[in-house]
């Protein structure tokens, strides 16, 4: 089972920036689906930006596209989520699991447990 932990998360300014990483271990990642999600206080877990591995297809939520990329190195087993232009809507723990489809990756069935994820604090 692939097993994956999420750093990167800190405190910044309303239009700063932070880069997020997943590394995955366990097994080297080819045909999965992985993609990041958050989870603001108060609110449901939802769904930011998934990649295709093996295509690098992307897609991401609407509310940040544009401000956020997501991106993966092969040899590193790792994914990233650069952020930009960051708001104070942003801020949640935000975590990475991986699925075989987009679709499943939307709606959180995945394979993988939650971990603790990383805080992301964007103050105004």
């Amino acid at each position: 089972q692939l097993q994956l932990v999420e750093s990167g998360g800190g405190l910044v300014q309303a239009g700063g920036s932070l880069t997020l990483s997943c590394v995955a271990s366990g097994r080297t990642v080819r045909t999965d689906v992985l993609g990041w999600f958050r989870q603001a206080p108060g609110k449901e877990r939802e769904f930011v930006a998934g990649i295709v591995w093996g295509s690098g297809a992307t897609i991401y939520t609407d509310s940040i596209k544009g401000r956020f990329t997501i991106s993966k190195d092969n040899a590193k087993n790792t994914m990233y989520l650069q952020m930009n232009s960051l708001l104070p809507e942003d801020t949640a723990v935000y975590h990475c699991n991986v699925g075989n489809t987009i679709a499943n990756l939307r709606g959180q069935r995945v394979f993988s447990s939650w971990g603790q994820g990383t805080q992301v604090t964007v103050s105004s």
